[in-house]
């Protein structure tokens, strides 16, 4: 009885779907593009960040930091103007302004609307530990130019960091 039923739904879900993108591949309705470039911002290290640095690397830096960095993001854009994945790679050097080195590594995953808002989660690694950073931001569009702006948190063991991040990159 549940096979047969199943059976009907799914004959029944084909009856819906236009023969047209039902002949279409992936390759078709969603096209891949490179939106990455140079990424820069301050970031601020709440709770015990800065004394962990200090102790575990001899780090001495403020509680606040600059950034500067490179962003590797491709964004899969479908071809019904809908919400895009993104999967992002962001690479940033902080504490320069400091005299100090603090790499940090971030993978994102998430979507972005057509209005051009932006969310994406994932792990982030630097010398004060691994955590999960939540980002959310918007691109502002001007002619061929992409301009983000973003908000990432990172919670972790040690306290919060918060960033915000600007940067561009060139719309293909």
């Amino acid at each position: 009885m549940l096979h047969r039923t199943l059976a009907a739904l799914s004959l029944c879900a084909t009856a819906f779907v236009p023969a047209s993108l039902g002949a279409q591949q992936p390759s078709e309705l969603v096209h891949a593009l490179n939106r990455s470039g140079p990424r820069f911002g301050v970031t601020w290290l709440g709770g015990s960040i800065t004394d962990t640095l200090k102790s575990k690397y001899k780090i001495d830096v403020a509680p606040v930091i600059t950034q500067f960095g490179w962003q590797y993001e491709r964004q899969f854009a479908s071809l019904e103007n809908g919400p895009v994945a993104l999967n992002e790679w962001v690479l940033l050097i902080g504490g320069l302004d400091q005299g100090v080195f603090i790499p940090s590594l971030t993978w994102l995953v998430g979507i972005r609307t057509p209005g051009n808002l932006e969310f994406g989660v994932g792990p982030n690694a630097t010398p004060a530990g691994v955590a999960l950073a939540i980002s959310m931001g918007v691109t502002f569009r001007t002619g061929a130019l992409n301009v983000p702006i973003n908000l990432a948190i990172v919670p972790s063991r040690f306290g919060a960091r918060a960033s915000i991040l600007t940067g561009f990159n060139l719309y293909n």
